[in-house]
C-alpha cells in the first residue's frame, strides 16, 4: 500500500557512557528502507575475558537473527522480486487458485479483515493501478488507464480458501501489494525474536514502523514523528514503552507536477494519491495492525480517520493536515 516513512528514534546512547557498552545497535537496508535494531544485553561491557567475548557474540547473533528475518520476509513478500511468493501469486492467481504458505495466507486474511472493517479504505488490490506509478521517473497513469483499472481494485475479488490454503483473483487484472502491512509484520516477528533471546528492553524499526519492547531501562523511549515538510525537523516527540507506532506520509516517494503531489499512498476508490492529509501516525500494541491503520486513516482523511480510530480500543492517532496542523485522537487528548 505504501513505502513507510521514516520515524526518528531519539536515543540516549551517546549520552550515557557508563551504560552505553550494554546497548547494542545494528542498522541495515532492507525492504526499500533503513531498518534498525537496538537492545539491552546485560553484562556486555568491554571485552576482558572469554565470557565477555561470548556475550559480544550473543549480541551479534541477535542482530543477525533480526536482519535475516526481515530479509526473509522481503524475499517472500516483495512484489518487485520476480521469485517471491507474492509475485507468483500476482502472475497466476487470476488463472486459477494458487496454494500459498500458511504465513502468506494468514497475512492476506488479516489484510482482508481490515479491508472489510474500513469499508475498503485499506485494500491490497490498490496495486492493480498502483504499479503503474513510477515516482523516480515521475510517471503516472492517465485518467483513461485509471478508469480501466478501477474495477480490479476490489478486495472482495480476492478469494481465500482456508481448506486448500489457496488464493484466487476473480478479476484478471487484480494485483496485490503488502506494502501497507508487511513492514509492521516484520517488526512484530523481530520483536518476538528479541523475546526468544530473553531481551526485555529493545527496539526494532523498518522505515516508518517501530516496535518497542519494554522501556529504555527505567525511562521511556522517545519517538519523534518527522515534520512532513522539513527533513531536519520533527513535528512532535512521544514517550512510549511496550508499544508500536507507524507513520504514513506523502513525502517519501512522490513527485510534484502542476502543483499536484503524486505520492505512493493510493486511495483505492479513485486510483489516485490520497490528498486529504499529509501525515498519519498510529500507536498501539500490534505492529502489524498499526502499520495497516496508518494507511487506512491517511486514505480516510481527517474527519473519517479520527472517527475510525476513536472507535478502536487501545489505538490512538496523530494526523497532520494539509495546513501542517496537528490533530490528536481522543485518548491522546485526554492523556494531555
Amino acid at each position: 500500500m505504501r513505502v513507510l516513512v521514516r520515524i526518528l528514534v531519539i536515543s540516549f546512547y551517546a549520552y550515557l557512557p557508563s551504560v552505553a557498552a550494554k546497548w547494542h545497535q545494528h542498522s541495515f537496508q532492507v525492504m526499500g528502507t533503513q531498518a534498525h535494531v537496538e537492545f539491552w544485553l546485560p553484562d556486555s561491557g568491554a571485552i576482558h575475558s572469554a565470557e565477555d567475548e561470548k556475550k559480544l557474540t550473543q549480541a551479534d547473533r541477535i542482530s543477525r537473527a533480526v536482519e535475516n528475518e526481515m530479509r526473509r520476509i522481503d524475499r517472500e513478500m516483495s512484489p518487485y522480486k520476480p521469485e517471491s511468493e507474492l509475485s507468483k501469486v500476482n502472475r497466476l492467481a487470476a488463472k486459477g487458485p494458487v496454494k500459498i504458505s500458511s504465513e502468506l495466507f494468514a497475512l492476506v486474511t488479516k489484510a482482508e479483515k481490515i479491508s472489510q472493517q474500513s469499508h475498503g479504505a485499506f485494500d491490497l488490490t490498490y496495486a492493480s493501478v498502483g504499479y503503474r506509478y513510477d515516482y523516480r521517473l515521475r510517471q503516472k497513469p492517465d485518467q483513461q488507464t485509471i478508469k480501466q483499472s478501477l474495477a480490479a481494485i476490489d478486495y472482495t475479488g480476492i478469494v481465500l480458501d482456508k481448506n486448500e490454503r489457496s488464493i484466487f483473483f476473480k478479476h484478471p487484472k487484480i494485483k496485490i501489494d503488502l506494502g501497507g502491512i508487511a513492514k509492521g509484520y516484520a517488526v512484530k516477528n523481530c520483536l518476538n525474536i528479541l523475546r526468544k533471546f530473553d531481551i526485555e528492553h529493545g527496539l526494532v524499526s523498518a522505515g516508518g514502523d517501530t516496535g518497542l519492547l519494554g522501556d529504555r531501562k527505567g525511562r521511556p523511549w522517545f519517538v519523534g514523528i518527522k515534520h512532513p515538510r522539513a527533513n531536519d525537523k520533527t513535528a512532535v516527540h512521544l514517550p512510549l514503552s511496550d508499544e508500536a507506532i507507524s507513520t504514513s506520509g506523502d513525502y517519501e516517494r512522490y513527485f510534484i507536477e502542476n502543483d499536484v503531489r503524486y505520492h505512493h499512498i493510493i486511495n483505492p476508490k479513485t486510483g489516485k494519491s490520497a490528498q486529504q492529509v499529509v501525515s498519519v501516525s498510529v500507536i498501539g500494541k500490534d505492529p502489524t495492525l498499526v502499520d495497516a491503520l496508518s494507511t487506512t486513516l491517511f486514505v480516510l482523511g481527517l474527519h473519517d480517520g479520527m472517527a475510525y480510530i476513536d472507535s478502536l480500543a487501545g489505538y490512538e492517532a496523530i494526523i497532520i493536515d494539509s495546513q501542517q496542523k496537528l490533530h490528536f485522537s481522543l485518548g491522546l487528548q485526554q492523556n494531555n
